[in-house]
């Protein structure tokens, strides 16, 4: 099924409303989630509605939280978010974290108690709107073993950084912190298909190839995504002093309770380091040459990180966005969930 780029925002708003969020909640979280799907993120989008209406419905997201901004010096600030929708609180701080940079060059926001807040490229570009560079990490519950572990610790903890250009063109780098999302391993098993023995392990800690036999997920990288993982989980859980690592809620476990996650934004404004203008044209030189730049036999072409999603963006305009048929039928029908997802395993299992 293909629906316009508005339509599938109207659906999603509509569901999270009959679940129990007001108008702008249910906007902010739909803008979010609308920005994934039309970027091709699909793990990001529609597919999520669902499991945020049942915890909605069952008290595990705040409907309506007493948000509440502290700024605790110049250039730092924490924003409780009550356990209330993370997209909503996590773009509220984003604002305030834009805001606080255009006047003292540079904002650190912890957004604390909140629950998951989607594709973290949405709040990085907005401030790459404003003229600045954006970096954004935030939690996971666990479901990756540490660098030669057999248990799960960290979460895939993801990191988005985003910069302007002088053109329409934005660089948007989102990534876990995992050689590959549980989405694919997912695919996999639907498909009845091996995956590569560098994505996953068993139960002993062992490479599998078998996506039925997924223990846990590796870090990319090895050691490297290890650090990358453990950094975000510091920075943006125990900086904020909300639960760490092994410690940090399950996403599916109990949807009547709060997940208390923490997410850090960290905004720099160019103008205070270099002229804005020089800046932005740098930028755009240094797309120009990485486009230039001649591609390795059976890759095409050079990309800049986020250029895929926004070609996908640009098909999507035209084509429409591509919903899976039984996600379309869920946002059109009467009912809020299905009761699929409460008291499910880190895999949904």
């Amino acid at each position: 099924m293909r629906v316009t780029k508005q339509q599938l925002f109207d659906l999603m708003k509509n569901k999270l409303v009959k679940a129990g969020l007001n108008e702008d909640a249910a906007a902010d979280v739909s803008d979010v989630l609308t920005f994934a799907d039309h970027r091709g993120i699909h793990s990001h989008g529609a597919v999520r509605v669902e499991y945020y209406s049942e915890r909605i419905a069952k008290g595990g997201i705040t409907a309506h939280p007493n948000y509440h901004f502290e700024q605790t010096g110049p250039s730092t600030a924490v924003f409780e978010g009550d356990n209330g929708p993370g997209h909503q609180a996590a773009k509220q701080a984003m604002e305030k974290a834009i805001a606080m940079a255009k006047e003292n060059g540079v904002a650190v926001v912890g957004v604390k108690n909140i629950s998951h807040s989607g594709a973290l490229g949405y709040f990085v570009e907005m401030a790459a709107a404003e003229n600045m560079v954006g970096l954004s990490m935030c939690q996971s519950d666990p479901m990756v073993v540490p660098f030669g572990g057999t248990e799960p610790y960290f979460g895939t903890n993801p990191i988005a950084f985003s910069a302007p250009t002088n053109d329409d063109r934005i660089v948007t780098f989102d990534m876990a912190t995992t050689v590959q999302a549980w989405g694919k391993v997912l695919d996999a098993r639907a498909k009845h298909l091996a995956i590569p023995d560098t994505w996953a392990v068993n139960a002993n800690g062992e490479p599998t190839t078998d996506s039925r036999d997924v223990h846990a997920l590796v870090p990319v990288a090895g050691p490297k995504g290890y650090g990358l993982m453990m950094m975000v989980d510091i920075l943006s859980g125990s900086l904020l002093g909300v639960p760490h690592g092994v410690h940090v809620s399950s996403m599916y476990k109990d949807l009547t309770k709060g997940r208390d996650l923490g997410q850090l934004h960290i905004v720099i404004n160019p103008a205070y380091f270099t002229d804005l203008t020089q800046f932005k044209k740098q930028m755009t030189t240094m797309l120009d040459e990485l486009k230039a730049q001649p591609a390795a036999e059976g890759y095409g072409e050079i990309f800049y990180p986020g250029e895929r999603g926004r070609l996908r963006s640009e098909k999507y305009d035209k084509e429409g966005i591509e919903i899976v048929d039984d996600i379309y039928d869920y946002l059109i029908s009467e009912d809020v969930h299905y009761d699929r997802y409460h008291g499910k395993n880190r895999f949904t299992e």
